[in-house]
């Protein structure tokens, strides 16, 4: 039956990782701290607080302590669930506000189109949480992608160089692995994904990726199904 889903990485595969780290990282670093000061007591960033408290090991840090941190991390690309789902509600609200939009190469956007016309499913599966990937294709330069895609998985499933991580995602889709394809720039995630049984493609969109020894294409438009 050949492939009958696709899962696709975000950052360096779908989307330019230096709109990541230079526009959705700076802004989150920017608005953090009146963000926290007006939502800190709602009740989801209230449970993603005191999980950033227990990982920190500090109980007691205050907000301004709890900036210092998350901005730590940030700049570090740390990958810890709470601050990426902490991310995304401040990415949201710069979304919402027009303050950016989501970068998406165009020929991933065409080739999303074309699969999902092909009846293929299609996935993301991103550090970010689900909700900040939705909202990074929802409002993409590209238009709104969002109804493309079937939902959008995070590091609630796993980190994304673990086998185990693929595995939980397989039995979400509920597909047979030689079913699935994963589209990433990254090694690592591509070999964790080939041992979970996942069939697996490599972007290598510029200078200094690391090859493996994946099907390599240079955009998506050269990926043949």
């Amino acid at each position: 039956m050949g492939v009958q889903a696709i899962i696709v990485d975000t950052a360096g595969t779908t989307t330019d990782f230096q709109f990541i780290k230079d526009t959705l990282f700076s802004y989150s670093a920017d608005a953090l701290p009146e963000f926290l000061e007006h939502h800190h007591n709602d009740f989801a960033v209230s449970n993603l607080l005191a999980d950033i408290r227990a990982h920190a090991n500090e109980p007691d840090a205050d907000l301004p302590r709890l900036v210092e941190l998350i901005r730590e991390w940030i700049a570090a690309d740390n990958k810890l669930t709470a601050l990426k789902t902490l991310q995304g509600l401040v990415w949201k609200q710069g979304y919402l506000k027009g303050d950016f939009k989501g970068h998406v190469y165009a020929d991933a956007a065409e080739a999303l189109k074309a699969w999902k016309a092909a009846g293929k499913r299609l996935y993301s599966y991103s550090s970010s949480s689900a909700d900040a990937q939705d909202l990074l294709f929802k409002h993409s330069n590209e238009g709104d992608l969002s109804a493309l895609f079937y939902g959008h998985f995070d590091t609630n499933l796993g980190q994304k160089k673990t086998v185990q991580a693929y595995k939980n995602i397989l039995n979400v889709v509920s597909l047979w692995p030689k079913h699935v394809l994963f589209v990433s720039d990254d090694v690592e995630e591509l070999n964790a994904a080939r041992d979970a049984g996942l069939r697996t493609c490599q972007v290598v969109r510029g200078e200094g990726v690391r090859r493996g020894d994946h099907n390599i294409v240079d955009d998506f438009s050269q990926l043949k199904l």
